[in-house]
């Protein structure tokens, strides 16, 4: 008896310890989302504006191809509705970036090179691990081909995301999003 009363209260700890810890977690950003953004080096490739904490030109964020992967690259395997077979994609989640510049919202902006523009819902980057691609099939992508990001879904992985109006939200030829 004693042993189940020791087991149960250390279960309980366990538990409170684990809500807390759940609680605290979700509410961190990464440490480097605190600190401030460098201004790039290179040539941009991506400007984020709008609701966002973290910004070095004005009230955007400007990224560089470099400050782009040193958020760390990603992969993912899926179809697309405008090229045969599976695709192989690398590039940094869209999730990365929003927390990288302190965004918060209900909407992202997408604005590609061409000014084609799209919106979808924030939570898309998390709910389904959205990827801002500048590789495709172990090749960067140029503008030319769709580069130098392109908003890719994981579509094969969720069913709804094979419904023709997701399609709209995969901007290529990348260049601006803006966060509301």
């Amino acid at each position: 008896m004693l042993l189940h009363r020791t087991f149960v209260a250390a279960l309980r700890k366990a538990m409170q310890a684990s809500v807390v810890l759940a609680a605290t977690s979700s509410a961190m950003a990464p440490a480097w989302a605190q600190e401030p953004l460098p201004s790039p080096t290179g040539p941009v490739i991506l400007s984020v504006s709008g609701t966002i904490a973290v910004t070095n030109n004005g009230d955007s964020a400007d990224f560089d191809r470099e400050m782009l992967y040193a958020l760390g690259l990603g992969d993912l395997e899926t179809t697309t509705a405008w090229t045969d077979g599976i695709q192989s994609f690398r590039g940094v989640t869209l999730q990365k970036v929003l927390e990288r510049v302190g965004a918060e919202g209900t909407t992202v902006t997408a604005t590609a090179l061409n000014d084609f523009v799209t919106s979808f819902p924030f939570s898309d980057a998390q709910q389904y691990g959205v990827l801002l691609a500048a590789f495709m099939n172990g090749e960067e992508m140029p503008v030319r081909d769709r580069g130098p990001l392109w908003i890719v879904y994981p579509r094969d992985d969720f069913p709804e995301l094979q419904q023709p109006e997701y399609n709209d939200r995969w901007a290529w030829q990348l260049r601006s999003l803006e966060i509301r």
